[in-house]
């Protein structure tokens, strides 16, 4: 029987597979917490977040603060008795939050922490090359990932995936954590591991400029930073094409190592065939959107689109 009384903060799709799977297993979730409803798209109009969505059709009592130390919100979250809570995605809470259950309150990251602190630690893991990355649930604390380890599940990065992929894997790897990670607690056998102090890896948020494609850098790096970015929110760049300025979003790509004397950035073009100039090769790019127009495959842009000669990527 799984008695625990647990409420679930989260946001995201990625958070939503793991509140699921606690409904889907019969774990006793008394309440969730999401983010406020935000205007989005052309229209503005009020966009739910993924949570909200599916606590809604599981009718499960939803609150969403917009300060985490509000009394009135403060005092409904302590109507819900919780004796645990779970955090997935979510954002930093208060210890008026964090320390309020009996059994505190334990984060799922996706990296294997002390590695990878911060926002988005699955895009970096890939942007900086790692051949494995992993789970980790934690007891919050007062800074940012850095609570006492639970447990720790790790899994292989393929060399050609890309962090949408990546995303999805570690998505239901967390889900299953989560769960050891209750059950340990029900049962009393937690055991934590103190974190080092170690910052080397850190994984911030995504900006427009450490998503910009520096083409200085080696085929290897260039090849990592686009797959890090695939498909959300996507490496970027300028192209100079005959004067005219343009910004391009680049998805799919392979990589051809080869020495040349051309000019990093140097766009080359055949009827089919569209790559850029790397200082250890070329990177090939399958798959693009430029600005105002549609993602497509190289050879369809190809087919309605003409670089010229001199076309760089800026």
């Amino acid at each position: 029987m799984k008695d625990l009384r647990i409420v679930f903060m989260g946001t995201p799709d990625f958070a939503v597979t793991i509140l699921k799977h606690l409904v889907e297993n019969d774990y006793n979730v008394v309440g969730v917490i999401t983010a406020v409803d935000k205007p989005a798209g052309r229209g503005r109009k009020l966009h739910q977040s993924a949570v909200k969505e599916y606590a809604l059709s599981q009718n499960l009592p939803i609150l969403q603060p917009k300060n985490l130390k509000n009394e009135d919100f403060l005092a409904d979250l302590k109507k819900w008795n919780a004796d645990l809570q779970i955090i997935v995605a979510f954002r930093m809470l208060p210890k008026l939050v964090w320390a309020m259950p009996k059994y505190g309150t334990f984060n799922l990251h996706a990296s294997l922490l002390p590695e990878y602190r911060g926002a988005a630690p699955i895009n970096w893991a890939i942007i900086n090359g790692e051949t494995k990355t992993g789970v980790t649930t934690f007891f919050i604390d007062d800074k940012i990932d850095t609570g006492e380890i639970i447990l720790q599940k790790e899994i292989e990065v393929k060399e050609d995936e890309i962090v949408g992929e990546l995303h999805d894997k570690l998505m239901y790897l967390g889900a299953g954590l989560v769960s050891q990670t209750i059950d340990l607690i029900e049962k009393g056998n937690v055991k934590t591991t103190k974190q080092p102090d170690l910052e080397e890896k850190s994984a911030p948020k995504l900006y427009p400029h450490n998503c910009k494609i520096d083409w200085s850098k080696s085929l290897n790096d260039i090849y990592n930073h686009i797959r890090g970015l695939n498909p959300y929110p996507a490496a970027w760049t300028n192209i100079n094409n005959d004067d005219d300025e343009i910004s391009a979003k680049i998805y799919g790509v392979s990589k051809e190592f080869e020495n040349h004397h051309l000019e990093p950035g140097k766009i080359i073009t055949s009827k089919k065939e569209l790559k850029v100039a790397v200082k250890d090769g070329y990177l090939v790019i399958n798959e693009i959107k430029l600005s105002g127009k549609k993602k497509m495959d190289a050879a369809s842009l190809l087919n309605g689109f003409q670089f010229s000669e001199n076309a760089k990527a800026l």
